[in-house]
């Protein structure tokens, strides 16, 4: 190809004749439109409008492409891709990776979100942290690239090529792999910023690399000729399309549209219109907007009038980014005069301010800081509008930006004068200044400083730090001394901060600072010099000085706080710890440091805090000796510290496992600790076996004796057995041992069971017996929806009434169970009952109405095509209930059967409503289902319209869900440029459709769209589009991101069980044999192993002789031994031993939960609470120890005193200490223990609690593992939706169904995931097949063939494959 192009003058073609298009041209139409340029660039061919403001990773593609102004010569090089590829990089590595490109792709979105812009420091720092790994991925070269164009206004050209410059050679150094897609984003970052190249030596540099160009590539070739007005290079490249059989794009002839105006050929460039047409190809937005800016370049306003009036009688939309590149290209041709006309004509849409911002940013790096600052007042009325404080400061970016680029200082006055006059900025000069400061511009500040005096405005101190700043890196004594008589000159004194941070520093000595001062005639404060010395020499550690200078009676007043950080810096080297403990005494005897109470002693036990909290693990231990030395002085000088002070340093000390020093902090408390007890709590005995209960019923009966505890007991396990028949039998035969809760349990089997005439039966009888007894919620839902279902709608309105007699709250999964007794209804088309049912749920109070609990009513008359019946019964939902449910299926009917007048009352219905923007996301998306993309594509254009990322992705899972690639790829073109649109999050959609239909064309078409629009892809939509290829056989052209390990996170159990069955210890367990004791040659861990292994076998007493015998050989075990066996000596009721083995670890790391627990067991609540709330408010980051145990202990005692103040502590901690841990564990313990109520009540008061979705996860994990656990997990998922995957859910429900072997619920639950779209795995289908199999009954699916080991294998590889960062 690089040979073809440099024979191209022997070519003689018309490019009329090249322009052909194939394919469906109104989709290539709309593929062209994928380009985007920022504003304030060089106008280029592949130009299209995009809606402002967003970036997501895609925004690194959404800004509009620039291409140089180049002439034929002078030509730069593609650099070429050699050097040695570095090996492949370690999992870890590659984890690394990830995790860098999820970082640099948020900071990037962030700021382009914001600003529509990212900064060159940004991309520095991210371009250094990933070279730092030695293994730079491809993607993130890829976003590197990207980011080095016209996303960098405040950037001059030749800075941003030679970045890009830089970026390509040192990522290719370090062994990044460049494909196509890289030649492609270095390609447009030339573009962008007008860099003169070769475009033949730029393939020729490709062909080299084994890289084969693709059609971007043609493309952005093309645009390059046609920049310099070469439409023969053009051709040519047209002509080598054309033969490859490549789709000519609206983006080529809008690149040659330019082409042509670039030769002096207007009349060809105002023809190429003519040409698309003939093409079958319609000018769209962006062609017209290269024919603006071409006029615009050439000063033609009356041809740009005429064109705007043609576009716009033309039904065709331009957007106020479009109408600023032309105020850009006016501006760089300097036809400045004409600006103002095209800024009247801008309509402010939404994103307006920040495309504004970004124009005038762009005319100020090309020295047009005049007419920016015209485009700047166009637009401050909008912010001032938004300006919510009194003090207003519009212009930031404006000044910040002229300093930045050096512009006259007295052309900087006058805009600040401008803005301040206009009342836009309260403070224009001080902010001027503070930016010069920071950019490290002395003349600039000195003189905006100079300009303040003479407006009267106050200098102070702190404006000269930065100066300080900079000459104290350098120690340049000379600058500071300088920068001291300005402030002099200027009649600012400088302050202690000042002199001791900025100031002194930089000199050798304090007395050689005294000598310079003296020299230079610059007079400072005597005792601001004092006080500055100390904290330095404090800082510096020279303490033999400090000493001297703390001792001296001519020392003022100084507060410790005013150098405690610096005292600190010092002291931690524990050089000299005599000379340490004896400034520690002066602190603490004399009331010169101690202004705020000098009676107290507070402030020296703080320090002393402070001081071993600012040590790490490795410099305690490092010092140990030292810190013991120290505190031993500190004991002989008779200093003290209180007893939370001396919790909190031993907590410290424990974490970093030297309990020894806790003696000698210890020795520092003033004797008055309190005593520990501890009492007993009782462990609940084992239920026995069925048969031995019903023998023990009978032995019972016979005595004469009461039985109905058993008879409960016996009818709970038949109920939970399915067992009905025999259950009804038992009841007859002990009719008189019947109690409420048996009734209860009975009255629900029946339900389970559809039989709606015996659970009447047994209420009634049960009414009848005990008219106060009630159900619970799920049992009365039961028994409303079995009776509603066979006709008894009156008894079953009874029930609902009866619900609120007796003051029976309604859970979530209640609700469901209403929504579904209401949908049955609603299948057979009773409208009659569905109004009933919610009249009275509602009137009731039972529940407030929802989306959910409404929408029966509408399914009603859309299954019978009534669609004017739905839309009324809409209305009514609407005002009674303030629901709307339904109405996309509403609107769909509506929109197919072309019912325009009904459509149009809907429309005006939820505009009302709703709003408008959300009333036509509804239309739109009724469009899109129906294939009416036409009209949806009008809808979606409407100027202002903005991204709903919850409603796109309601419909893009709709359409997966159907397999619908119709509407869904629709979708995803027709958002291009819809403002704060992700496109990543788009096409990822796309893919995924692609992968569940195995369509490997439309993929590879999707990859190619997404060069187009310049997007950098997040990991997982290159694996997943990776993975398609594969299956299919197919080349991947890109390199694919590797899985890295990450946390188990929201995924089965099987992960957390492998890793257990793995562990070395689990696996030797079972073949311990536990003997007396170990034998002598016994090692430390022997003794810890066996303790642990009895008390897990609640052998406290086995456990407690190891201990015993261990620490009579001196043994010291390590802190977890200690905790396990007190629980269990706790457990089994043995409080002295359990006190003797507290005291036994006293100097040990007890856990918060133990120490607690004992101070609970000796009623001493306060110290308790204390203990537990210091540790976590200590531990912020560390949210690891739970303190679940002791939540138990308390709830198994019935103490509602004590579980009131652990509430209040656990909702203190949540709420004002974003300590969650305690809460979320008080929350799963009421869980688990029943208490949903409180539960709920807890959420409600601690939402935080909702978001520990990890902890909520493990705790679904281990339920899963044992019996009887079902209910917690249904009522943890109702309480908490969200916290992981439906599919995760349900299997987890399935898994618990086959431990209780319960049939009935497991079919349930795989009837409701039929009805809810839920897909199961295979694992989860072997257990249903199971379960169906063994209850006799068919199994309703296809039984996997397999073991359920191969399935979860499967599984567990299938979901380690998939495993990435968190996208948010």
């Amino acid at each position: 190809m690089a040979a073809l192009l440099r024979s191209a003058r022997l070519l003689k073609c018309s490019p009329a004749v090249l322009l052909q298009v194939f394919g469906n041209s109104r989709h290539v139409s709309a593929a062209g439109r994928l380009y985007s340029e920022a504003v304030g660039t060089t106008r280029a061919g592949l130009c299209v409008q995009t809606v402002p403001g967003r970036l997501n990773v895609n925004s690194l593609s959404s800004y509009r492409l620039t291409l140089p102004c180049v002439s034929c010569r002078q030509y730069g090089v593609v650099p070429e891709q050699s050097g040695l590829v570095k090996d492949e990089p370690s999992v870890a590595v590659r984890s690394k990776q990830a995790q860098q490109f999820d970082w640099a792709l948020a900071k990037l979105d962030s700021s382009v979100r914001r600003t529509g812009r990212v900064t060159k420091t940004l991309l520095l720092r991210i371009f250094h942290d990933i070279c730092r790994t030695g293994y730079p991925s491809g993607n993130q070269a890829l976003l590197l690239l990207r980011s080095c164009g016209s996303l960098l206004p405040e950037v001059p050209l030749a800075e941003r090529v030679e970045l890009s410059q830089q970026i390509w050679d040192k990522l290719q150094e370090l062994g990044t792999t460049y494909d196509v897609s890289h030649y492609n984003a270095l390609l447009k970052t030339y573009l962008q910023n007008e860099f003169r190249f070769s475009p033949t030596d730029f393939l020729a540099k490709m062909e080299s690399a084994n890289v084969q160009p693709n059609r971007v590539t043609y493309q952005r070739l093309i645009a390059a000729y046609c920049e310099v007005g070469d439409i023969e290079g053009a051709s040519t490249i047209l002509g080598f399309m054309k033969s490859k059989d490549l789709p000519i794009t609206e983006a080529v002839f809008n690149s040659l549209v330019t082409g042509h105006a670039r030769a002096g050929d207007m009349d060809s460039a105002e023809g190429i219109l003519s040409v698309m047409k003939s093409a079958g190809i319609e000018p769209g937005p962006d062609t017209y907007l290269s024919l603006l800016n071409v006029y615009a370049e050439k000063g033609d306003i009356a041809k740009i009038k005429q064109t705007l009036e043609t576009v716009e009688n033309a039904d065709i939309l331009l957007m106020d980014r479009d109408l600023m590149q032309v105020v850009f290209s006016l501006t760089k041709a300097s036809h400045q005069q004409h600006v103002p006309e095209i800024v009247e004509r801008m309509r402010h849409e939404r994103g307006y301010v920040p495309d504004a911002m970004n124009l005038c940013l762009s005319l100020i790096t090309h020295g047009h800081e005049e007419t920016a600052f015209s485009v700047l007042k166009s637009f401050t009325g909008l912010l001032v509008e938004s300006q919510t404080s009194d003090s207003p400061d519009l212009g930031n970016f404006f000044l910040r930006h002229c300093a930045n680029m050096d512009k006259p200082v007295e052309n900087i006055v006058g805009f600040c004068k401008d803005l301040k006059d206009s009342g836009l900025h309260s403070s224009p000069l001080q902010f001027t200044l503070q930016c010069a400061l920071e950019a490290k511009k002395t003349g600039m500040a000195v003189e905006l400083m100079r300009s303040m005096k003479e407006e009267g405005l106050p200098l102070r101190p702190h404006y000269f730090c930065p100066l300080f700043t900079h000459y104290q890196k350098d120690k340049n004594i000379p600058g500071t001394l300088q920068a001291l008589r300005a402030m002099q000159e200027l009649g600012v004194a400088s302050d202690f901060d000042t002199f001791s941070i900025y100031i002194l520093p930089s000199f050798p000595s304090v007395d050689s600072a005294r000598t310079s001062l003296k020299e230079a005639g610059i007079d400072v404060d005597g005792n601001i010099l004092i006080a500055a010395e100390l904290r330095t020499e404090a800082s510096r550690g020279n303490l033999a000085g400090l000493f001297s200078l703390m001792s001296s009676p001519a020392l003022p007043n100084i507060d410790l706080s005013a150098f405690r950080a610096s005292l600190i810096s010092g002291f931690r080297g524990f050089h000299n710890v005599e000379l340490m403990a004896k400034i520690t005494e002066l602190l603490y005897k004399d009331p010169r440091f101690n202004s705020a109470d000098p009676e107290t002693s507070e402030n020296v036990a703080y320090f002393l805090y402070n001081l071993i909290d600012s040590l790490n693990e490795t410099e305690v231990h490092s010092k140990e000796e030292q810190i013991r030395e120290y505190f031993g002085l500190l004991k002989n000088m008779n200093i003290s510290i209180s007893l939370n002070i001396f919790r909190g340093i031993r907590n410290i000390l424990e974490s970093y496992q030297v309990p020894e020093l806790v003696k000698d902090v210890l020795a520092l408390v003033d004797k008055k600790e309190n005593g520990l007890e501890t009492d007993a709590t009782l462990l609940r005995g084992l239920e026995g076996k069925l048969s031995f209960l019903e023998k023990t019923l009978a032995e019972l009966k016979a005595e004469g004796k009461p039985a109905s505890s058993t008879l409960k007991k016996v009818i709970t396990v038949l109920c939970s057995e399915e067992r009905l028949e025999r259950a009804l039998e038992l009841k007859t035969q002990y009719e008189t041992d019947m109690t409420p809760a048996a009734y209860a349990t009975l009255i629900n089997l029946c339900c389970r069971h559809d039989n709606a005439e015996e659970a009447l039966k047994l209420k009634m009888e049960l009414a009848r017996k005990d008219s106060e007894a009630t159900l619970d919620a799920q049992k009365y839902v039961a028994l409303v929806r079995v009776l509603s279902k066979h006709g008894k709608l009156e008894e079953a309105i009874d029930m609902l009434k009866e619900m609120k007699e007796k003051d029976v709250q309604l859970r979530e999964s209640t609700i469901g169970l209403l929504t579904l007794t209401m949908n049955t209804a609603a299948m057979k088309g009773d409208a009659n009952t569905i109004r009933r049912l919610q009249e009275t749920i509602f009137t009731l109070g039972l529940a407030k109405p929802s989306s959910n609990l409404c929408s029966p009513l509408i399914s009603c008359y859309l299954e019978s095509e009534n669609y004017a019946g739905a839309f009324d019964a809409t209305v009514e939902v609407q005002k009674q209930y303030n629901q709307m449910p339904k109405i996309h299926d509403l609107i769909c009917g509506l929109v197919e059967n072309g019912d325009a007048e009904l459509l149009q009352k809907v429309m005006e219905f939820l505009s009302q409503e709703r709003g408008e923007m959300m009333m036509l996301y509804d239309l739109y998306f009724a469009f899109l289902q129906t294939g009416r993309y036409k009209e949806a594509r009008k809808i979606i254009e409407t100027p202002g319209l903005r991204a709903r990322p919850t409603r796109v992705q309601w419909f893009a899972e709709k359409c997966i869900a159907a397999q619908q690639m119709e509407p869904l790829e629709n979708m995803v073109d027709m958002t291009v440029k819809l403002f704060e649109c992700d496109r990543d999050d788009m096409y990822h959609y796309l893919l995924r459709l692609c992968k569940e239909t195995n369509d490997w064309q439309k993929a590879e078409a999707t990859w190619m769209k997404m060069q187009e629009e310049n997007l950098a892809p997040r990991e997982r939509t290159l694996r997943l589009l990776a993975d398609i290829l594969k299956n299919n056989d197919k080349e991947v052209p890109f390199e694919v991101p590797e899985v890295w390990f990450e946390e188990v996170k929201g995924q089965p159990e099987m992960f957390l069980e492998q890793e257990i069955k793995s562990s070395p210890m689990v696996q030797a367990a079972p073949r311990k044999r536990v003997a007396a004791s170990p034998p002598k040659e016994a090692t430390v861990d022997d003794y810890r192993l066996k303790l642990l292994s009895l008390c897990k076998k609640g052998k406290a007493q086995e456990a407690n002789d190891i201990l015993k015998e261990a620490e009579s050989m001196g043994m010291v075990l390590s802190p977890a031994p200690y905790d396990t066996l007190i629980k269990t000596l706790l457990a089994s009721g043995n409080i002295e031993d359990a006190m003797a083995v507290k005291n036994m670890s006293l100097f040990k790391s007890l856990t918060p939960s133990m120490n607690s627990l004992f101070s609970l067991c000796s009623e001493d609540i306060d110290s308790a609470v204390e203990l537990l709330e210091s540790f976590y408010i200590q531990n912020t980051e560390n949210q690891k120890s739970s303190i679940s145990f002791v939540f138990r202990k308390v709830l198994d005692a019935n103490n509602d005193a004590v579980l009131d103040k652990l509430s209040a502590m656990a909702e203190r901690l949540c709420n004002h200490f974003a300590s969650y841990r305690a809460a979320t564990d008080l929350f799963l313990i009421y869980l688990d223990t029943g208490r949903t109520e409180e539960a709920k009540f807890l959420l409600q008061r601690c939402a935080a609690v909702n978001e520990q979705k990890d902890t909520m996860f493990t705790y679904m994990l281990r339920a899963a593992q044992q019996p009887g656990q079902a209910a917690k997990i249904k009522a943890l998922s109702e309480l908490i939706p969200d916290f992981t995957e439906k599919e995760n859910i349900f299997s987890h429900l399935v898994k618990c169904y086959g431990l209780d072997k319960d049939f009935s619920s497991a079919k349930a639950l795989y009837e409701r995931m039929q009805v809810e779209g839920v897909k199961a795995d295979e694992l989860t289908l072997k257990r249903l097949a199971q379960l169906y199999k063994e209850a006799g009954a068919t199994v309703p699916f296809e039984e996997p063939p397999e073991s359920f080991r191969f399935y979860a294998d499967k599984l567990n590889k299938q979901r380690s494959e998939s495993m990435e960062p968190a996208d948010n």
